[in-house]
């Protein structure tokens, strides 16, 4: 029996080529890393330089998992960690 009054969440994890999990603790990004994403996002790649972020380890889904989208979204790109709808995520 625990004693925490909310369980703790479960160790945010990915699989490993070859069997296993490997642990996350932190999830760091980078915005804006290439011309076409920059155009994508409506940057111009020779002005702006790319930004980088985090993001909590638990918002990490592996590559193809389904997470809950509200029915109104319209847009959510590819490499999506936090938000909702059908998710994938490169894992470098």
């Amino acid at each position: 029996m625990s004693d925490f009054v909310i369980a703790p969440p479960e160790v945010a994890s990915v699989p490993v080529s070859g069997g296993g999990r490997f642990s996350i603790r932190r999830v760091f990004c980078v915005g804006r890393n290439y011309p076409e994403h920059a155009r994508e996002m409506g940057h111009d790649p020779g002005r702006e330089p790319p930004f980088f972020f985090r993001r909590p380890a638990d918002t990490m889904a592996t590559s193809g998992a389904e997470t809950p989208c509200p029915p109104a979204t319209a847009d959510l790109p590819e490499g999506t960690i936090a938000g909702a709808g059908t998710v994938t995520t490169r894992i470098v």
